[in-house]
């Protein structure tokens, strides 16, 4: 589906087709395309000047480097690690910063409270028919850890709170004035954590961060929550302290993604894992759209770009 108005327009690959009548038609001076991650991309690509990726689909990426006249990326995820090697520093890259916010706070929030309330025990003995109440954790009045606090991490506070809980922020640096605590604070506070949630992007400084050492501080029983990215926390490490009992997991994201079958964590003693769904719930893709279009009309304007990722060596913006 093509889309083209003025005398010269700039190529532009998007996923949604219907996002035309939501603009009410395309901005003039492009060329709208659409490929949404599935069936055959167009055959040339030499002259796409924006392509916004489609969002889950890891085909998407593989058509960047056909792309040789590429200005721009619109990526619908918060982290951009797998796009960055694909693209030269002279395209604007920008991410879905602030539209998952919401989805993966609320899967946080049920992945705490299924965790505390134990709901997949309840879910196996409603499916034998076993009726064995027993007294389980709460979440209110836990302290909740959140290391990574960006707009995720604030979005799962402001659940947290509502829910009792005691939160403290933990951001790559300190900022006392907002009451955050650097990462390098974090043995002084594992050990009073009842749960730690981690919503770290993955980059060079947070791969591997939450090792042995860091779950060795952390109190027996507590809760071990991952929603950022797999590679922050040690699968190994983890795996170590599930094995005794000692610690819990509520993990979103796992390395190696996809898990596959037969691998540890599937059946390990304390841990509930779903298959990297939490940013991808119904309030996504409205807001999705919206961040589209407006980029849509920047672009064809001329006008600067939301959400550009900073890069060493890439030029300023257009």
């Amino acid at each position: 589906m093509t889309a083209t108005k003025g005398n010269s327009s700039m190529r532009v690959l998007v996923p949604w087709a219907h996002l035309e009548d939501q603009m009410g038609g395309w901005p003039d001076g492009l060329q709208v395309e659409v490929f949404d991650g599935t069936g055959d991309p167009p055959a040339d690509l030499s002259d796409v000047a924006f392509y916004v990726l489609p969002y889950g689909v890891s085909a998407g990426r593989d058509l960047l480097p056909r792309m040789p006249a590429l200005r721009a990326v619109q990526s619908l995820s918060a982290g951009v690690e797998k796009v960055i090697p694909l693209i030269g520093p002279e395209v604007t890259l920008c991410n879905g910063r602030g539209l998952h916010d919401a989805s993966a706070a609320e899967h946080g929030l049920g992945l705490i409270l299924a965790a505390q309330r134990e709901l997949p025990r309840w879910v196996r003995d409603q499916d034998a028919g076993r009726w064995q109440p027993e007294h389980t954790r709460s979440l209110a009045d836990s302290r909740v850890v959140i290391v990574g606090y960006g707009s995720i991490g604030a979005a799962l506070e402001r659940r947290l709170l509502a829910c009792e809980a005691e939160v403290v922020r933990v951001a790559s640096k300190a900022d006392p004035g907002r009451d955050v605590h650097g990462v390098d604070e974090l043995p002084a506070l594992l050990p009073a954590a009842d749960i730690v949630v981690l919503t770290l992007p993955e980059n060079p400084g947070t791969i591997g961060l939450i090792g042995a050492e860091q779950l060795a501080l952390l109190p027996d029983g507590a809760l071990v929550v991952n929603i950022g990215r797999g590679r922050t926390l040690d699968t190994g490490a983890l795996l170590a302290e599930l094995s005794t009992g000692r610690l819990r997991a509520a993990l979103d994201v796992v390395d190696p993604e996809p898990l596959p079958a037969g691998h540890p964590l599937w059946s390990a003693a304390g841990a509930i894992v779903t298959p990297h769904v939490g940013g991808g719930a119904a309030t996504f893709y409205p807001r999705a759209e919206r961040l589209v279009a407006e980029q849509l009309r920047r672009f064809a304007d001329g006008r600067p770009l939301l959400n550009v990722v900073p890069r060493s060596g890439a030029p300023t913006p257009p």
